[in-house]
């Protein structure tokens, strides 16, 4: 199997199986979602949004977090992954926003990439969720999933893949390729055991592939 099908069926499988593909983090507005994204950095969607309800309610707009400190969003925070740097991240970012952006998360992936806290993944994720910009995220699903997939072929970073896959998935699909790739790695194929038997795309995986070759060399 070539490259080029192991895309083609695995994006029509997941054009089937799964039509809407969305993030799992709770948000309603541009803030509040990159508010989100900085938070769920090593920490679980689920724990994010047991802490933004809170948050939004004492923060309720880029400015309000604008005119706070960082040991207030700390106590905020403190039960996800690494508050402190988040606390500094997160008003780092929202004065930036207003000094710089007049309050506006921007669109564009690389004046988002000047606001802190904000990496690459996490701009490409507020660009395509938000604005539909063709544009693919790359966490450690990602790129765990799609080198196991066999859809992307020595990729040490997640740029490296990030390139590899956009050469394959149609520009209309990104966004949502994101969430694909996001869904598949945190319900099926899992990191320390992937549910291969039950997985819609085994017979298109390179690693399904090989276990099953190992399994017919023991018996």
């Amino acid at each position: 199997m070539t490259i080029k099908e192991r895309f083609e069926k695995v994006i029509q499988y997941f054009k089937e199986s799964r039509p809407v593909a969305e993030t799992e983090l709770h948000y309603t507005t541009p803030y509040e979602l990159i508010v989100a994204v900085i938070l769920s950095a090593q920490c679980t969607d689920k724990r994010v949004n047991t802490i933004t309800p809170a948050f939004f309610e004492v923060f309720p707009d880029v400015f309000s977090l604008a005119k706070s400190n960082t040991e207030k969003v700390f106590e905020m925070i403190k039960s996800c992954s690494y508050p402190n740097n988040k606390a500094k991240h997160l008003v780092g970012m929202a004065r930036m926003l207003v000094s710089g952006f007049n309050g506006v998360v921007p669109a564009d992936i690389e004046e988002l990439q000047k606001l802190p806290g904000v990496g690459r993944k996490t701009a490409n994720v507020i660009a395509s969720v938000i604005y539909n910009i063709p544009a693919l995220a790359v966490d450690t699903h990602v790129h765990r999933v799609s080198a196991r997939i066999g859809l992307t072929e020595n990729a040490k970073t997640p740029l490296q893949t990030e390139k590899q896959l956009i050469k394959y998935i149609p520009s209309e699909l990104l966004p949502i390729a994101h969430h694909w790739l996001i869904l598949h790695g945190r319900y099926v194929c899992l990191a320390r055991k992937p549910k291969c038997f039950g997985c819609g795309i085994k017979n298109y995986c390179r690693y399904f592939e090989k276990e099953s070759l190992k399994a017919k060399q023991v018996y």
